[in-house]
Order: structure tokens, then C-alpha cells, then sequence
């Protein structure tokens, strides 16, 4: 998911290009912004957690783009791709360096299971949508 920082900051673009580049096929996506609601469900494993309020405002703050992307290994050569959640800290030429500018705006959001990553793609995706 391109989250709302990046897609305010156009970096919609040279995202999914680093994304092409990496060898992901894109099977799904859409542009949509979450309702309050809809990011406290998406990100109910963190509920109780004192950045949660802060987190689901942020997302429902604007439009996100959700993706699901196809490639062997995907889960773990995205989360390469993406790199750690403090822009600050994560490696170069990583999406999170580039185009994050903090903790909270760190332009994307990668599943970290193959597991949580079919949660997700059901969550925002039919299989109707999907090709």
C-alpha cells in the first residue's frame, strides 16, 4: 500500500516504477481512501498500542493506493524493497529512504507474512479484481 504521505507527495509514479524494477507483477490495485473505521480494522493487531490512534488518523488522512503484488518470494523481497519502518534507518535505495520522511510517513506499507498478506488482499480486494 502507497500510503497517504506519498500519494499527497506524487511519488505514486516512482513508486510502482521501483516496484516494476524489483520484478513485481501488479495483480491488483486501487485508489481509495479509508475511512477511520476501515484503518482501525485494518490495523486492529496494533489496537492498544499508543501509536494506533495516530496511525489510523494518518491513514484515513488521504487517499492510498492498495496493491497486491505477484513475484516468487514476494512477501520477503518486498519487505527488502520497502525497508525499515524509520526512513532514517533503512537501507538506500530502499522505497521507505526515498520517498519516507518519518516513522509515521514512511510512504508504504508492505505485509509481513505470507499469511497476514492474503488478510490484506482480501481486505481490500474481490477476487473479481484480481488478474
Amino acid at each position: 500500500m502507497i500510503k497517504p504521505y506519498a500519494v499527497h507527495n506524487g511519488y505514486v509514479g516512482p513508486i510502482l516504477a521501483k516496484i516494476n524494477e524489483a520484478g513485481f507483477r501488479i495483480i491488483a490495485m486501487k485508489y481509495i481512501q479509508l475511512s477511520l473505521k476501515q484503518a482501525r480494522e485494518f490495523y486492529y493487531v496494533h489496537e492498544g498500542k499508543n501509536f494506533y490512534p495516530r496511525l489510523t488518523e494518518f491513514m484515513s488522512s488521504g487517499p492510498v493506493v492498495a496493491a497486491i503484488l505477484e513475484k516468487d518470494n514476494a512477501v520477503e523481497d518486498y519487505r527488502k524493497l520497502i525497508g525499515a519502518t524509520d526512513p532514517s534507518k533503512a537501507d538506500e535505495g530502499t522505497l521507505r529512504k526515498l520517498f519516507g520522511a518519518s516513522m509515521e510517513k514512511n510512504a508504504v506499507y508492505g505485509s509481513d507474512s505470507d499469511e497476514n498478506a492474503k488478510i490484506e488482499c482480501d481486505f481490500f480486494f474481490s477476487n473479481l479484481e484480481r488478474f
